[in-house]
């Protein structure tokens, strides 16, 4: 791995070996999602927006989405393509670019080939590929057996990092793909305790981090989210523990 790649990855993920991403690109096919509304006001990282909202001046690490091209109301959300360029990230000055996969859908190989297409080209320029197991619609289908083919076939094909949902047994999922995984939120959960747990429960099996959107940002304290979950993940603290720090949190 060359110097440009580990100084981008190094951006991402901390000197302990964990990281908390934060996506905040659901807009790309969910439209105006609550919360989203102003995402001047949360940072979306999609080109458009990136350009329009988010302040060049002390900004955060970014890895820009660069599939897409469906939407909640389309046929099918797994009909992605390529919908912008290296290129155009290594102007955006990204630090990564993450792209979805559709492992079991009718567009299996062609997300398959977007992600192979993409780390091509990517590591020409010392671009960082995160590959995302999505699913669409059918989250029934978030199992470890499922789940861990997904992250071996995004990694075989050359992702650096991959993000998944977490599930029963995640350990499976992680320990048969290797490269770093990090944690997908998926739907939004009830409580705060419930999101905590799998963080906490993730990270023990072997997650580097996680990349949480809504149950961090459709939260009525989205500081307090994000100082607990950041506590469980560089400090190693429990669930309850990091629930009483979102707590303090919110009373303030």
């Amino acid at each position: 791995m060359d110097w440009g790649m580990k100084n981008r990855l190094s951006q991402l993920i901390k000197e302990d070996g964990k990281c908390l991403f934060l996506p905040i690109d659901h807009g790309y096919f969910q439209g105006p999602t609550t919360k989203l509304e102003k995402p001047g006001e949360t940072i979306k990282p999609t080109r458009g927006v990136l350009r329009a909202c988010v302040n060049t001046e002390n900004s955060l690490p970014i890895i820009l989405r660069v599939s897409g091209g469906t939407s909640m109301v389309g046929k099918d959300l797994a009909n992605e393509g390529l919908t912008t360029s290296i290129k155009e990230a290594i102007r955006l000055n990204a630090s990564a670019v993450g792209i979805s996969v559709f492992v079991g859908s009718d567009y299996e190989h062609q997300t398959r080939m977007n992600l192979s297409n993409l780390v091509n080209e990517a590591e020409e320029y010392g671009i960082p590929v995160m590959a995302v197991t999505a699913v669409g619609k059918e989250l029934e289908k978030r199992d470890a057996r499922y789940l861990g083919l997904c992250c071996r076939i995004a990694a075989e094909l050359g992702a650096k990092v991959v993000k998944t949902y977490w599930c029963e047994n995640f350990d499976k999922v992680v320990n048969g793909c290797p490269v770093p995984v990090v944690i997908a939120g998926g739907p939004k959960f009830d409580t705060e305790l419930e999101v905590l747990e799998f963080v906490h429960d993730g990270m023990k099996r072997g997650a580097i981090g996680v990349n949480l959107g809504r149950n961090i940002w459709q939260n009525p304290c989205p500081v307090g989210m994000i100082k607990a979950i950041r506590a469980i993940i560089h400090e190693n603290v429990s669930a309850k523990e990091a629930n009483k720090i979102y707590e303090s949190e919110k009373k303030k």
